[in-house]
């Protein structure tokens, strides 16, 4: 059987992964085993992945294994398969991002059975939920010798939508998943890192984005400032509420929203589309080339990717001076941080200067260039692999 063909066959396999790992023929044998696990696959955390398979897969000696979650409405698996490196083994299992006792049991257990299946030689867990659970397997399953490495892509006692007793016990549960397992903390942006030092043992490998086609890329600005508008999922840690009232405040500006989500129905001002989910990230890309100004209304953040590709087309960033914000924009440099609605009023002012946006925009794309470039960037994490 040619290698496409096991390649297709795996993928037809790949969401009944106790079907998929009776065959031991399908999976590739190679160096090293890296195996990630992911409930939150959407977002900005997909686009880290869709890069990250990229870098890896091109790597001499790897194995790649994603184990994903398909539960979450953004996610089509057809659309995985397609932008996922063709190498990548990819792996359904349920998992769910709330706590649900009965069916996180069953993730748990499903995921334990199929790490003893694989034996990973490295075994990589993103996001708070898929953390939990993959350590969980990690620890019942005495077998497995894999290194173990953990990405919180924002941590889950930084949310802002649950009461401190709840974020409180939230550090806890991080605290105590580190003392029983042990590894390593991969913070994503230089923020998130400080956390991961009051954790465990933790480094730096900053989210990137691909900058292949980029290069050459040159924004066409206006002389005014027609468009505003952000990229993403419209959930609370998004405050579209927020995003909803400078819109009001400002009727004779357009607001975009390139996305969708369970809070749509807070965007009511007149002056604001949504655009809904694309088939396709790259068309959700392309209208982020109509904006003056991005504008992020986050209350709290890990490392956004799409602020990544905003300053990679030259759009000069507005955004709320948080954790995640503040590791991309160089505050007057690269784009505007702002606490306060009367604050906006005033980068605003200072925005509508062309020259200014320009210059902004230059250093942005330049600045995420060196810092966020996803094929300099992940070499980092094969040498952490592989050391």
């Amino acid at each position: 059987m040619a290698l496409d063909d096991r390649l297709i066959e795996f993928m037809m396999l790949s969401c009944h992964p106790s079907k998929a790992l009776k065959h031991p023929k399908l999976l590739l044998m190679s160096t090293l085993k890296i195996v990630h696990v992911v409930e939150a696959l959407g977002g900005g955390v997909y686009t880290y992945f869709k890069n990250l398979t990229q870098v890896l897969c091109e790597a001499p000696d790897l194995e790649v294994t994603v184990i994903y979650s398909g539960n979450r409405d953004e996610i089509n698996n057809d659309q995985v398969v397609a932008d996922f490196h063709p190498k990548t083994r990819l792996i359904c299992i349920s998992m769910h991002r709330e706590i649900r006792f009965k069916e996180d049991f069953k993730a748990f257990k499903a995921l334990k059975t199929t790490l003893k299946q694989i034996e990973p030689d490295v075994l990589h867990l993103h996001s708070s939920k898929a953390g939990i659970l993959g350590r969980f397997a990690y620890l019942f399953s005495p077998r497995l010798k894999a290194k173990l490495f953990y990405t919180p892509h924002g941590f889950s006692f930084l949310r802002k939508d649950i009461s401190s007793l709840k974020r409180h016990l939230f550090f806890s549960i991080e605290f105590l998943s580190q003392k029983l397992t042990g590894g390593t903390l991969i913070a994503c942006g230089d923020t998130e890192l400080r956390y991961a030092k009051k954790i465990g043992p933790a480094l730096l490998v900053r989210n990137g984005i691909q900058q292949l086609g980029l290069t050459n890329f040159e924004k066409q600005h206006r002389p005014q400032i027609k468009c505003i508008g952000t990229l993403g999922r419209i959930t609370y840690a998004r405050n579209p509420a927020y995003f909803n009232q400078i819109a009001l405040n400002y009727p004779e500006l357009e607001f975009l929203w390139i996305g969708d989500g369970e809070l749509r129905h807070q965007l009511t001002a007149p002056n604001i589309t949504v655009t809904g989910w694309f088939n396709h990230y790259e068309q959700g890309l392309q209208k982020l080339e109509v904006l003056d100004l991005y504008l992020q209304t986050s209350l709290w953040e890990g490392l956004p990717i799409a602020l990544l590709e905003a300053s990679a087309r030259e759009i000069p960033i507005v955004a709320t001076n948080i954790i995640g914000n503040k590791d991309i924009v160089a505050d007057g440099k690269t784009g505007f941080l702002f606490d306060a609605e009367h604050e906006f009023d005033q980068i605003l002012q200072k925005s509508k200067n062309q020259s200014t946006r320009i210059a902004l925009g230059n250093a942005a794309k330049k600045r995420t260039a060196i810092l966020f470039n996803s094929a300099v960037n992940f070499q980092k994490l094969i040498r952490l692999y592989q050391a």
